[in-house]
């Protein structure tokens, strides 16, 4: 269920080879990495069951919808099996919801094409719940495969009332990931009691090793 993810700007690419050496050995469901090491983490994990996982539109979701499908469609080119879009945040706030469903459905099918998986990240710290009902709607509306919490980059990282209102909002049709601040086992396990179905974290070896608050996290 953990998305083992390296966002940072500073990694290296020693560090990302650490990251899939990780990823296959505790069975996670892909590495999450930014666009410039999906070919290289495709090839460090060709033939295994860890997807790579990589970011759209990261980490504002300001840019504009072709450059978004273009990132998208290098991104699934070079090996990436998923792909985490950010909403247009501020189109949304704006109410131009036509702008975000299309831009949504557009990566989506794009992603669809390459039988590749779509999700969507909200934000959610950045919207007001009425507006996280309404990104919720359109992303399943759409054709989103998740929808997911947060960058990790903004102000805030998931949190279990948000979980809890996504999966009410779009029901058991799609997925909901948890990211951004998810540092323990206890972490995530209130995540997925509350309906999350994937977890994004940098302390993913923490998280299956048991570890809890008391330990720290990283």
């Amino acid at each position: 269920m953990i998305d083992h993810t390296l966002l940072k700007p500073d990694a290296i690419e020693s560090e990302i080879t650490v990251l899939c050496e990780e990823a296959l050995k505790y069975k996670f469901a892909s590495v999450c990495v930014n666009p410039v090491y999906v070919k290289f983490c495709s090839s460090l994990l060709k033939n295994s069951n860890v997807k790579v996982c990589t970011v759209i539109g990261f980490p504002l979701g300001a840019t504009t919808t072709e450059s978004k499908q273009f990132e998208a469609e290098e991104a699934l080119s070079n090996g990436a099996g998923e792909i985490d879009m950010v909403i247009n945040i501020g189109k949304l706030k704006n109410g131009e919801y036509k702008f975000v469903f299309d831009e949504i459905k557009l990566l989506a099918d794009t992603a669809k094409r390459s039988s590749a998986v779509c999700k969507v990240i909200l934000e959610t710290a950045l919207f007001t719940d009425e507006e996280k009902i309404k990104a919720c709607i359109i992303c399943k509306q759409a054709g989103a495969d998740f929808v997911k919490t947060s960058t990790g980059f903004s102000k805030g990282g998931a949190i279990a009332e948000d979980i809890a209102l996504m999966r009410y909002v779009v029901g058991n049709s799609i997925g909901v990931k948890a990211s951004g601040g998810i540092r323990t086992r206890e972490d995530a396990e209130i995540m997925i009691k509350n309906g999350a179905s994937r977890i994004g974290a940098s302390a993913g070896i923490k998280i299956v090793a048991g570890g809890n608050k008391a330990d720290g996290g990283y």
